[in-house]
Protein backbone atom coordinates (compact mmCIF):
# COMPACT_ATOMS: atom_id res chain seq x y z
CA UNK A 1 0.00 0.00 0.00
CA UNK A 2 2.58 2.89 -1.13
CA UNK A 3 -0.53 5.39 -0.99
CA UNK A 4 -2.21 4.58 1.83
CA UNK A 5 -4.06 7.65 3.54
CA UNK A 6 -2.91 9.71 0.43
CA UNK A 7 -5.34 12.05 -0.94
CA UNK A 8 -5.20 12.46 -5.25
CA UNK A 9 -7.20 15.10 -7.04
CA UNK A 10 -6.87 13.75 -10.56
CA UNK A 11 -8.44 16.37 -13.82
CA UNK A 12 -9.51 15.07 -16.55
CA UNK A 13 -10.37 11.54 -14.30
CA UNK A 14 -13.31 9.72 -15.42
CA UNK A 15 -11.18 8.24 -18.99
CA UNK A 16 -8.38 6.75 -20.76
CA UNK A 17 -5.27 7.70 -18.37
CA UNK A 18 -7.12 9.60 -15.66
CA UNK A 19 -9.16 6.67 -15.24
CA UNK A 20 -6.29 4.09 -14.82
CA UNK A 21 -4.27 5.93 -12.64
CA UNK A 22 -7.30 6.78 -10.27
CA UNK A 23 -7.60 2.79 -10.52
CA UNK A 24 -3.76 2.44 -9.72
CA UNK A 25 -3.44 5.10 -6.95
CA UNK A 26 -6.53 3.28 -4.97
CA UNK A 27 -5.45 -0.05 -5.47
CA UNK A 28 -2.31 1.17 -3.36
CA UNK A 29 -4.53 2.92 -0.60
CA UNK A 30 -5.08 6.60 -1.76
CA UNK A 31 -8.33 8.18 -1.69
CA UNK A 32 -9.28 9.83 -5.09
CA UNK A 33 -11.22 12.55 -6.45
CA UNK A 34 -12.09 13.07 -9.90
CA UNK A 35 -13.47 16.15 -11.80
CA UNK A 36 -14.31 15.85 -15.48
CA UNK A 37 -17.42 17.95 -17.01
CA UNK A 38 -19.46 14.74 -17.97
CA UNK A 39 -21.47 14.12 -14.42
CA UNK A 40 -23.50 11.46 -15.58
CA UNK A 41 -20.29 9.85 -16.59
CA UNK A 42 -18.44 10.81 -13.86
CA UNK A 43 -20.91 9.46 -10.63
CA UNK A 44 -20.80 5.71 -12.70
CA UNK A 45 -16.99 6.08 -12.75
CA UNK A 46 -17.06 6.96 -8.71
CA UNK A 47 -19.82 3.70 -8.66
CA UNK A 48 -17.36 1.70 -10.47
CA UNK A 49 -14.23 2.34 -8.46
CA UNK A 50 -15.90 1.80 -5.15
CA UNK A 51 -16.74 -1.53 -6.01
CA UNK A 52 -14.43 -4.25 -3.70
CA UNK A 53 -12.08 -0.95 -2.59
CA UNK A 54 -12.93 -1.17 1.16
CA UNK A 55 -16.00 0.98 1.31
CA UNK A 56 -17.66 4.50 -0.52
CA UNK A 57 -15.56 7.41 1.12
CA UNK A 58 -12.89 6.69 -0.80
CA UNK A 59 -13.75 8.19 -3.83
CA UNK A 60 -15.72 11.43 -5.10
CA UNK A 61 -16.60 13.57 -8.20
CA UNK A 62 -16.70 16.82 -9.05
CA UNK A 63 -18.54 17.82 -12.22
CA UNK A 64 -16.78 21.23 -14.17
CA UNK A 65 -15.08 22.36 -17.28
CA UNK A 66 -11.23 22.57 -17.09
CA UNK A 67 -10.74 25.70 -19.41
CA UNK A 68 -13.35 27.26 -16.29
CA UNK A 69 -11.12 28.73 -13.41
CA UNK A 70 -13.78 28.76 -11.48
CA UNK A 71 -14.89 24.99 -11.85
CA UNK A 72 -11.09 24.06 -10.92
CA UNK A 73 -10.75 26.08 -8.22
CA UNK A 74 -13.96 24.32 -6.67
CA UNK A 75 -12.66 20.79 -7.49
CA UNK A 76 -9.65 21.70 -5.45
CA UNK A 77 -11.31 23.20 -2.98
CA UNK A 78 -13.96 20.25 -2.31
CA UNK A 79 -11.47 17.61 -2.73
CA UNK A 80 -9.69 19.31 0.58
CA UNK A 81 -13.15 19.83 2.06
CA UNK A 82 -13.95 16.14 1.70
CA UNK A 83 -10.76 14.24 2.78
CA UNK A 84 -9.04 16.61 4.99
CA UNK A 85 -5.91 17.46 2.77
CA UNK A 86 -4.02 16.87 -0.51
CA UNK A 87 -1.19 14.89 -1.40
CA UNK A 88 -1.12 14.79 -5.02
CA UNK A 89 -2.48 16.73 -7.73
CA UNK A 90 -2.35 15.10 -11.26
CA UNK A 91 -3.43 17.98 -14.32
CA UNK A 92 -4.83 15.02 -16.54
CA UNK A 93 -7.52 17.40 -18.43
CA UNK A 94 -6.84 18.78 -22.18
CA UNK A 95 -6.69 17.50 -25.42
CA UNK A 96 -5.51 18.46 -29.04
CA UNK A 97 -8.64 20.50 -30.17
CA UNK A 98 -9.16 22.18 -33.13
CA UNK A 99 -6.13 20.77 -35.79
CA UNK A 100 -5.73 23.14 -38.35
CA UNK A 101 -2.54 24.40 -40.53
CA UNK A 102 -0.93 27.87 -38.58
CA UNK A 103 -2.49 30.04 -41.81
CA UNK A 104 -6.31 28.30 -40.77
CA UNK A 105 -5.56 28.29 -36.62
CA UNK A 106 -7.86 30.89 -35.25
CA UNK A 107 -7.43 32.92 -32.32
CA UNK A 108 -10.05 31.00 -30.43
CA UNK A 109 -8.60 28.02 -31.45
CA UNK A 110 -4.93 28.70 -30.12
CA UNK A 111 -6.93 30.21 -26.70
CA UNK A 112 -8.83 27.49 -26.57
CA UNK A 113 -5.59 24.87 -26.62
CA UNK A 114 -3.84 27.16 -23.81
CA UNK A 115 -7.16 27.32 -21.49
CA UNK A 116 -7.47 23.50 -21.78
CA UNK A 117 -3.84 22.42 -21.18
CA UNK A 118 -1.58 25.29 -19.71
CA UNK A 119 -4.38 27.72 -17.78
CA UNK A 120 -6.24 24.21 -16.35
CA UNK A 121 -2.79 23.07 -14.95
CA UNK A 122 -1.68 26.72 -13.39
CA UNK A 123 -5.06 27.18 -12.03
CA UNK A 124 -5.44 23.63 -10.13
CA UNK A 125 -1.65 23.45 -9.01
CA UNK A 126 -1.90 27.60 -7.78
CA UNK A 127 -4.69 25.98 -5.63
CA UNK A 128 -2.98 22.90 -4.72
CA UNK A 129 -0.01 24.49 -3.49
CA UNK A 130 -0.63 26.03 -0.09
CA UNK A 131 -1.94 22.74 1.43
CA UNK A 132 1.36 20.93 -0.20
CA UNK A 133 3.07 23.95 1.43
CA UNK A 134 1.79 23.67 4.89
CA UNK A 135 2.93 20.29 5.20
CA UNK A 136 6.14 20.46 3.52
CA UNK A 137 4.94 17.79 1.19
CA UNK A 138 3.27 17.41 -2.01
CA UNK A 139 3.17 15.56 -5.72
CA UNK A 140 2.40 17.68 -8.92
CA UNK A 141 2.23 14.93 -11.82
CA UNK A 142 1.21 17.09 -15.15
CA UNK A 143 0.22 14.68 -18.14
CA UNK A 144 2.29 16.98 -21.18
CA UNK A 145 2.63 14.26 -24.46
CA UNK A 146 5.26 13.77 -26.55
CA UNK A 147 4.37 17.49 -28.15
CA UNK A 148 5.27 18.80 -25.48
CA UNK A 149 9.29 17.81 -26.57
CA UNK A 150 9.21 18.28 -30.59
CA UNK A 151 6.71 19.33 -32.98
CA UNK A 152 3.97 17.79 -35.62
CA UNK A 153 2.41 19.47 -39.05
CA UNK A 154 -0.96 20.97 -37.75
CA UNK A 155 -0.60 20.29 -33.98
CA UNK A 156 1.10 23.65 -33.50
CA UNK A 157 -1.74 25.17 -30.68
CA UNK A 158 -0.97 21.83 -29.15
CA UNK A 159 2.00 21.81 -29.42
CA UNK A 160 3.32 24.86 -27.77
CA UNK A 161 0.75 24.22 -25.19
CA UNK A 162 2.59 21.15 -23.87
CA UNK A 163 5.85 22.61 -24.01
CA UNK A 164 3.96 25.24 -21.96
CA UNK A 165 3.52 22.77 -19.41
CA UNK A 166 7.00 21.23 -19.32
CA UNK A 167 8.55 24.64 -19.24
CA UNK A 168 6.09 25.19 -16.11
CA UNK A 169 6.98 22.12 -14.66
CA UNK A 170 10.77 22.62 -14.74
CA UNK A 171 10.41 26.24 -12.89
CA UNK A 172 8.22 25.11 -10.36
CA UNK A 173 10.05 22.32 -9.14
CA UNK A 174 12.51 24.42 -8.78
CA UNK A 175 10.62 27.06 -6.62
CA UNK A 176 8.97 24.18 -4.14
CA UNK A 177 12.03 21.45 -3.56
CA UNK A 178 12.95 22.73 -0.79
CA UNK A 179 9.71 22.71 0.85
CA UNK A 180 9.26 18.68 -0.14
CA UNK A 181 7.06 19.10 -3.35
CA UNK A 182 7.74 17.20 -6.30
CA UNK A 183 7.11 18.97 -9.65
CA UNK A 184 6.95 16.13 -12.53
CA UNK A 185 5.66 15.60 -16.56
CA UNK A 186 4.81 12.58 -18.40
CA UNK A 187 4.84 12.99 -22.01
CA UNK A 188 2.90 10.14 -23.43
CA UNK A 189 3.25 8.93 -27.41
CA UNK A 190 0.44 7.03 -28.48
CA UNK A 191 -2.41 5.82 -26.69
CA UNK A 192 -5.62 4.68 -27.83
CA UNK A 193 -7.79 6.37 -25.39
CA UNK A 194 -11.85 7.52 -26.19
CA UNK A 195 -10.70 10.81 -26.92
CA UNK A 196 -8.23 9.32 -29.64
CA UNK A 197 -11.23 6.99 -31.19
CA UNK A 198 -13.84 9.39 -31.08
CA UNK A 199 -11.67 12.49 -32.46
CA UNK A 200 -8.90 10.69 -34.40
CA UNK A 201 -10.96 10.47 -37.60
CA UNK A 202 -11.33 14.61 -37.65
CA UNK A 203 -7.06 14.61 -36.48
CA UNK A 204 -6.34 12.12 -39.42
CA UNK A 205 -8.15 14.20 -41.91
CA UNK A 206 -6.36 17.08 -41.00
CA UNK A 207 -2.75 15.24 -41.82
CA UNK A 208 -4.38 14.26 -45.17
CA UNK A 209 -5.03 10.54 -44.48
CA UNK A 210 -7.14 8.12 -43.02
CA UNK A 211 -7.37 7.00 -39.53
CA UNK A 212 -6.36 3.69 -39.72
CA UNK A 213 -3.27 5.05 -41.59
CA UNK A 214 -2.21 7.63 -39.19
CA UNK A 215 -2.67 5.17 -36.14
CA UNK A 216 -0.15 3.03 -38.21
CA UNK A 217 2.02 5.99 -39.23
CA UNK A 218 2.26 6.97 -35.42
CA UNK A 219 3.02 3.63 -34.17
CA UNK A 220 5.69 3.17 -36.21
CA UNK A 221 7.49 6.36 -35.01
CA UNK A 222 7.92 4.32 -32.17
CA UNK A 223 10.89 2.06 -31.32
CA UNK A 224 8.33 -0.38 -30.07
CA UNK A 225 6.13 -0.30 -33.10
CA UNK A 226 2.90 -0.46 -30.88
CA UNK A 227 0.66 2.13 -28.77
CA UNK A 228 1.60 2.37 -25.01
CA UNK A 229 -1.08 1.37 -22.84
CA UNK A 230 -3.01 3.76 -20.18
CA UNK A 231 -1.72 1.25 -17.40
CA UNK A 232 1.89 1.80 -18.86
CA UNK A 233 0.98 5.72 -17.81
CA UNK A 234 -0.52 5.11 -14.95
CA UNK A 235 2.73 2.78 -13.11
CA UNK A 236 4.99 5.21 -14.36
CA UNK A 237 3.04 8.02 -12.42
CA UNK A 238 2.53 5.57 -9.64
CA UNK A 239 6.75 5.91 -9.41
CA UNK A 240 6.18 9.48 -8.94
CA UNK A 241 3.39 10.32 -6.37
CA UNK A 242 5.23 7.53 -3.85
CA UNK A 243 7.46 8.14 -1.79
CA UNK A 244 10.10 6.09 -4.12
CA UNK A 245 9.70 9.18 -6.47
CA UNK A 246 10.94 11.57 -3.84
CA UNK A 247 14.53 12.52 -5.29
CA UNK A 248 12.50 12.75 -9.21
CA UNK A 249 11.69 16.58 -9.51
CA UNK A 250 11.41 18.66 -12.80
CA UNK A 251 11.19 15.79 -15.65
CA UNK A 252 9.98 15.18 -18.45
CA UNK A 253 9.28 11.61 -18.40
CA UNK A 254 8.60 9.84 -22.06
CA UNK A 255 6.44 6.94 -22.42
CA UNK A 256 6.00 6.89 -25.86
CA UNK A 257 7.23 3.40 -26.68
CA UNK A 258 10.93 5.31 -27.49
CA UNK A 259 9.62 8.36 -30.08
CA UNK A 260 10.80 10.83 -28.51
CA UNK A 261 14.65 9.56 -27.50
CA UNK A 262 15.44 12.24 -24.79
Amino acid sequence: MKLEGKVAAITGGTAGIGRAIAEAFMAEGAKVALFARNREKGERVIEELRVGRQGADRAIFVAGDAMNQKDIEFFIDTTIDEFGTLDILVNNAGGAGDLQPMVNLSDEAFDQAMKWNVYSTFWATRRALPEMISKEEGRVINISSMEGKHGKPVFTAYTAAKHAVNGLTKSLAREVGEAGITVNSICPGLVITDIIKDNGPETAKAMGMEFDEMITMFAQESAIKRPNTVQEIAAVAMLLASKEGAGITGAMWSVDGGTAQY
